[in-house]
Order: structure tokens, then C-alpha cells, then sequence
């Protein structure tokens, strides 16, 4: 049997919740939680395989039940099962420990299997949180932090734009010849060695 607690701040889900778990043959509902700080009571008192963890509660939060949770070194797996699908979420809770991410808009079927999975070592993730984690973190990842002058970046944008140097010049007021300075000086800050590759620069970074 995988031994299941439910935590969730509102009881209708609970107990739809518990009756929906009871009619799987290998799944058994141990305890129930209506806030963070009384899941981490329950799971402590009762040592489930997996806690279904919302995260929006009054008291203590999801995500910090899910980080106390795994810092207390308990074996119970946590997956989250909520209605937010926003990439900050969905990062907070699994940099948190969380082992899997479920929505309540799933099929029954899926809440089922997202509980065999994580009893077997996997990490379930609805679609619909996966594409968002997976944006979230190509994001973070392509996104490159340098430290560019305010001219600088004036300058880089309007590359970004498809000016040309005269007309950077113009626009902002200074010489061809500080445009080009300005262009020296932000290649070897950003990596890239010409215009081309500074304005797909400028473009993946939000410049």
C-alpha cells in the first residue's frame, strides 16, 4: 500500500480528495492536513510515502511545509497539487524539494499514477507545468548578466534596432567615433566580435 496524507486548506478538497484515493486498491489516505504547519505535524506523526502538498494556505505555505518537510530528513516524498501552473510556483516548489508537480484540473486516473510514480522513485509533472518550467528555465539560463554602461546600452539597443552607426550618432548626439568606441568597448564586455552577433545578444537579453 503507498501511504498517502492530503493537505489542503479547504475541506470539500480533502475529503472529494480522500474518497477519489479510496477506490484505488493499492492507495491508502493515512492523515490530512489543513495547513503547512499541521501537514508537517501529520507527516511526522505518521511517516506517509507521499504527501499531496497544495501550496496557497493560510498559517504556513506550501512551499515551506515542502522545505521543513525535507529538512527534517523524513523519507515521505512531497508532490504538489494545486491549481497554479505560473513558472515561479512550480520553481519555488521543486527548489524546495518537491518531487513532482500535479494540477487538480487532472484526470483521476492521473492524480492515480502521479502517486505510483513517485512511489517508484519517478517525478511526475502535468504537461501544462513542465512547459512552463522548461521556459522558465531556458529563460534563466540564456539570460546573461554584464554590467554595460548607460551609453553602452543605449548604443547596444540601438543596434538591437538596426541602426547604423551614423545614425546611432545622431540620435543620441555624440560622434561616429564614440558610437564605434562605445561598440569596442560593449563587444569585449558582452563576448561577441560584431554587430550581428551583439544585436541577437541584445535580443535574447532583453536589451
Amino acid at each position: 500500500m503507498i501511504r498517502v496524507v492530503l493537505v489542503d486548506d479547504h475541506a470539500v478538497v480533502r475529503n472529494g480528495l480522500a474518497q477519489l484515493l479510496a477506490a484505488a486498491d493499492d492507495i491508502e489516505v493515512v492523515g490530512t492536513a489543513g495547513d503547512g504547519a499541521e501537514a508537517f505535524e501529520v507527516v511526522t506523526r505518521t511517516v506517509p510515502d507521499v504527501v499531496l502538498m497544495d501550496l496557497q494556505m493560510p498559517v504556513v505555505d506550501g512551499v515551506t511545509a515542502t522545505r521543513s518537510i525535507v529538512a527534517s530528513n523524513s523519507p515521505t516524498q512531497v508532490v504538489v497539487l494545486t491549481s497554479y501552473s505560473d513558472s515561479e510556483r512550480i520553481v519555488a516548489a521543486l527548489d524546495a524539494g518537491a518531487v513532482g508537480y500535479l494540477l487538480k484540473d487532472a484526470e483521476p486516473t492521473d492524480l492515480f499514477d502521479g502517486i505510483r510514480a513517485v512511489s517508484r522513485g519517478e517525478s511526475p509533472i502535468h504537461p501544462k507545468a513542465a512547459r512552463q518550467l522548461l521556459a522558465a528555465r531556458s529563460q534563466s539560463a540564456t539570460k546573461v548578466t554584464v554590467d554595460l554602461t548607460p551609453r553602452e546600452a543605449e548604443v547596444l539597443k540601438l543596434v538591437r534596432m538596426g541602426l547604423a552607426n551614423k545614425q546611432i550618432g545622431r540620435r543620441l548626439g555624440i560622434s561616429e567615433r564614440t558610437v564605434k568606441a562605445h561598440l569596442t568597448s560593449t563587444f569585449q564586455r558582452i563576448g561577441v566580435s560584431d554587430r550581428t552577433q551583439a544585436a541577437l545578444w541584445a535580443e535574447r537579453n532583453d536589451v
